[in-house]
């Protein structure tokens, strides 16, 4: 059996385990092979070091790839967060309020980001206001 490190077009690594080279190559062009994570499709293989290395170093290796993974995704997310931020008005906490009104048509469509409490959401989601929280990222160590 052969080991490999495998890796999905979305940063997710995980293991998968194989009878010989070949074989994962059949499974990838099949569709075989899909990221226990998000699902997706997209497998290579990431590097591997052999597999000689102390059970410490090990874990450490495995850190040192999470951190980085961890930095790439906490990348995307705090670009896709700038982008919203830069395309809506902040309305603070009068969110609740002109979600209504762009709702109900009584202000105009735009997007709009604010405050609001967790009951507040609750009653825009059972009117059927979509609404969704950006998330609170952890500063930058660099």
């Amino acid at each position: 059996m052969i080991r490999y490190s495998l890796v999905c077009d979305n940063v997710h690594g995980f293991e998968g385990w194989f009878s010989e080279s070949a074989d994962f190559d059949r499974q990838v062009e099949a569709g075989l092979l899909t990221c226990p994570v998000c699902g997706s499709a997209a497998i290579s293989k990431s590097l591997m070091a052999p597999s000689v290395s102390t059970a410490r170093k090990k874990e450490e290796k495995q850190a040192v790839a999470m951190d980085l993974a961890q930095k790439q995704v906490i990348a995307k997310i705090r670009e896709a967060v700038a982008a919203i931020k830069a395309n809506a008005e902040d309305v603070g906490e009068k969110f609740p309020e002109e979600a209504r009104k762009i709702h109900y048509g009584e202000a105009d469509a735009r997007g709009i980001i604010g405050q609001a409490s967790f009951a507040d959401v609750r009653d825009l989601l059972d009117e059927g206001i979509e609404v969704a929280p950006l998330p609170v990222l952890p500063e930058d160590a660099n």
